[in-house]
């Protein structure tokens, strides 16, 4: 094994949580190295026109996903299932290479609801502690909407996302979100124009009493320069924006909003191709010494550092935890340990309508994030204590793109191929769109996170193992959203339309793509006992090892993860520049 100098932190993962920590410690001084274990990439010459835009590559070959025969989870629905190896792209689609999820992400940027981040404490005000079926383990964030703020606004400069405030300083603002937190100020660009389907939501939500509102759109609605002088270009709404790199610098990223400014600091090095396999620690099991990967000759490394930041997609943090030793694993059974703990999704379901032709939806134009939305579903809008159900959710208008190897929707009953199925595309490519339905996912004592017994991943790692499915709690919440969907739709008068919420009983289905939103696995808390990270995502077990990502959540709202992952990140970052590098330690009692 080869052993490199000593650095003052090593990071493993270089997307959005990365590419944030590696940028604010070597502004504070500190040497930082990322290991990636994926390819460098950078708009110029990866996401160059017209390579990129290439559906078979992007949306069928998966150019920007992880190899699944290096490194995949497997997956169960219950604790007395044997779980099987997700081998192909459905679900959900991690990322490798820089810029991770963040280069093919879609631009959805939300912040949570002041109530998402204590929502036990919440849902237990209101309808008291009985409601909370006995199996649910939600649990309130350890830091609140206020705390956050300043981060959730850096991030949203950083991104130059574009979108229109509701409440700034506590003062409701035309157009925007009325139910959203209070804000410091408006978001750094302008809403991005609406297509079709997004004018006519307005429409709809208003003759149901609802407040529509522009979705924030981490796609540049405007020239812009963020805080790290990087420059950004209007998006052109090519509609390559989900599965892809952006070509113009319009999507915010690692990649165009932070790397140029990175890349240059003599404190930084990154190395593409380097697959951590662990983290390593002392004899004492309670501090790390640095991290061990194969590097891109396939030869093993050890890198010492003071601190190791774990910025990997949510799933492959929890998964180098249980594989270093950091932390007790969870076990549902006698519901003790915290690395694993609190498993928990997005629950996602849409409604797509037909029209006929003299209406022009035009879904090969597409900008990923962009479309309207509105929050009378969500957060305390919500009656849960007559609905009966824990969990708000969000109906949206959204067009990131649409083609012929991605998907073109026809009306049910179309045949799956032939002169039938190329009439129905004909007739119908141009004169529909969809509208999604996105719900918050609680989380359980029995989904949770553990190491596969039987299967192992390339490096000779046992797999991480998912246990999961749908409670009765999201089926309900996702019928109840979609009948509301589609109520709001009637208004519009499509030639037909259809729903597809979950059925009573249904299973979560591993082969279909529903979203990204991985959450929990190690979660962030104020107790040792139910989380395995403090209020600054810092492990309780080992102090200089912090754990950045989605996994963090003790579960998930209805809105995109994003937004919060990257404001956690500079809400640790700061932790880390103003408290723990004058006193190395835990920053929390335990």
């Amino acid at each position: 094994m080869t052993t490199k100098p000593k650095v003052d932190a090593v990071i493993v993962g270089m997307g959005w949580t990365g590419a944030i920590l590696a940028k604010e410690l070597t502004d504070a001084g500190l040497t930082v190295v990322a290991l990636e274990r994926g390819g460098d990439r950078d708009t110029q010459p990866d996401f160059a026109y017209p390579k990129v835009v290439d559906e078979l590559e992007g949306s069928v070959h998966r150019r920007f996903l992880q190899s699944l025969a290096q490194e995949t989870v497997t997956v169960r629905h219950g604790l007395g299932d044997t779980a099987v190896p997700y081998r192909q792209m459905g679900s959900f689609k991690p990322g490798t290479g820089v810029g991770g999820a963040g280069s093919h992400w879609s631009g959805c940027h939300f912040r949570p609801l002041p109530e998402d981040m204590r929502l036990r404490s919440n849902v237990e005000q209101r309808y008291g502690k009985g409601f909370i079926p006995a199996d649910m383990t939600i649990q309130d964030f350890p830091v609140s909407y206020d705390e956050l703020e300043p981060h959730l606004d850096m991030f949203e400069k950083v991104c130059g996302t574009s979108g229109k405030a509701g409440v700034i300083q506590g003062v409701v603002q035309e157009g925007g979100n009325p139910f959203e937190g209070s804000r410091s100020s408006e978001y750094p660009l302008p809403p991005n124009p609406n297509y079709l389907g997004a004018e006519l939501f307005y429409k709809a939500a208003r003759e149901m009493g609802w407040h529509p509102y522009p979705i924030p759109a981490s796609n540049t609605s405007r020239s812009y320069v963020n805080p790290y002088n990087c420059q950004m270009g209007p998006c052109n709404a090519c509609g390559f924006c989900s599965d892809y790199g952006c070509l113009n610098y319009s999507k915010a990223s690692p990649n165009a909003c932070i790397l140029p400014a990175l890349r240059p600091s003599p404190k930084f090095e990154l190395r593409p191709h380097s697959q951590v396999l662990r983290v390593d620690l002392d004899s004492t099991r309670g501090k790390a010494t640095g991290v061990t990967y194969l590097d891109a000759q396939g030869r093993e490394v050890h890198q010492p550092a003071d601190m190791v930041l774990l910025c990997a997609f949510s799933l492959y943090n929890v998964h180098l935890m249980l594989v270093s030793g950091i932390g007790t694993p969870y076990d549902p059974e006698s519901n003790t340990g915290t690395v694993g703990r609190n498993y928990s999704y997005q629950n996602l379901n849409r409604v797509v309508l037909f029209f006929d032709k003299d209406v022009q939806a035009n879904p090969f134009i597409g900008i990923g994030g962009a479309g309207t939305t509105m929050d009378d579903l969500n957060g305390n809008q919500l009656d849960n204590g007559k609905l009966g159900f824990v969990g708000g959710g969000l109906v949206w208008a959204r067009q990131p793109g649409a083609g012929p190897v991605r998907g073109i929707n026809v009306p049910s009953g179309t045949p799956n191929w032939g002169h039938d199925w190329k009439k129905a595309v004909a007739d119908n490519f141009r004169h529909s769109f969809y509208y999604e339905v996105q719900g918050a996912c609680m989380s359980y004592r029995q989904h949770y996170l553990s190491l596969d017994p039987t299967y192992k991943d390339a490096f000779g790692r046992p797999l991480l193992r998912m246990t999961f499915d749908w409670h009765p709690n999201e089926i309900k919440a996702s019928q109840f959203f979609v009948e509301q969907a589609l109520t709001m739709s009637k208004v519009l008068n499509p030639l037909s339309m259809s729903g597809d919420a979950k059925k009573d009983g249904e299973h979560y289905n591993i082969t279909k793509y529903q979203s990204t939103h991985t959450c929990g696995g190690a979660i962030m808390g104020d107790n040792p006992k139910t989380s395995a990270l403090n209020r600054y995502l810092q492990s309780w077990d080992v102090p200089n090892v912090f754990v950045i990502g989605a996994n963090a959540f003790p579960q998930n709202n209805g809105y995109n993860p994003t937004g919060l992952v990257g404001g956690l990140a500079y809400w640790a970052a700061t932790a880390i520049r103003e408290k723990y590098l004058k006193s190395p330690g835990p920053l929390v009692d335990a």
